[in-house]
């Protein structure tokens, strides 16, 4: 990411277009995150933007990072899952290593889970799919007193995800919500009870359940955005 540019975050238009001055001069740049993060752009903020080379785009730049509190936050939420799949392919995330098959984005009664994984047995006469994992992975950069939460804003789709995995546990197969902090200052997570009750309500259910939840956190630089470290602490208390 060694093209983004330096530029001062001033409002957001809309859900999806920031306004940001670079060199003096107002542009509008496209906004993938479609969390509220009231806490990360305010008027004056340190942002990068992304240039874009596509002419046909409304938006000449997308907003990728912010500085918050002395720490780069990373903002294009969807990247998340590709974060996650290349961490899984390294083998960073020792609670899911040892799969055969690794594949980004599988569809499940009405919802598409990010990623899955699964082994081929051989063994038989005829090779067959075993050991089949499901991980929904959501972008977190909402942090509290260090303390990391999801949603920043009310989400449908996201409880949606949660239901869909509790069917698959329920079925016998193995099934992970990934909550990946992409804000360097979160060192543990907790659900948004405050802001998306019926979310929270629904992660406990799935917890209680057996889905398997998983915190990681992620380093930021100009150049990167890496998933490091090893799993950390949850409360799941409100």
């Amino acid at each position: 990411m060694t093209d983004l540019v330096k530029a001062i975050f001033r409002k957001r238009a809309n859900r999806f277009i920031v306004e940001a001055e670079l060199d003096g001069e107002i542009v509008r740049a496209h906004l993938p995150n479609t969390g509220r993060c009231k806490e990360l752009l305010v008027d004056g903020a340190t942002v990068y933007l992304k240039p874009s080379d596509n002419p046909n785009r409304k938006t000449k730049y997308s907003l990728y990072l912010v500085e918050n509190n002395g720490a780069l936050v990373a903002m294009f939420s969807q990247q998340a899952n590709s974060i996650v799949f290349d961490a899984i392919k390294e083998g960073k995330i020792k609670e899911l290593l040892g799969y055969s098959i690794l594949e980004s984005e599988k569809t499940i009664g009405n919802s598409r889970i990010d990623i899955y994984l699964a082994n081929e047995d051989s063994s038989n006469d005829g090779s067959k799919v075993i050991d089949e994992t499901y991980v929904e992975v959501k972008s977190v950069t909402l942090i509290k007193d260090g303390v990391a939460q999801f949603p920043d804003a009310p989400t449908e789709r996201g409880r949606k995800h949660l239901e869909e995995l509790i069917s698959l546990k329920k079925e016998g197969i193995r099934a992970v919500v990934f909550f990946l902090i992409e804000h360097p200052n979160g060192n543990s997570f907790r659900p948004n009870w405050e802001n998306d009750p019926k979310f929270s309500q629904t992660l406990n259910k799935a917890y209680a359940e057996g889905v398997e939840i998983l915190v990681y956190k992620t380093e930021n630089t100009l150049e990167s955005i890496e998933l490091v470290g090893n799993s950390l602490d949850f409360s799941l208390e409100k």
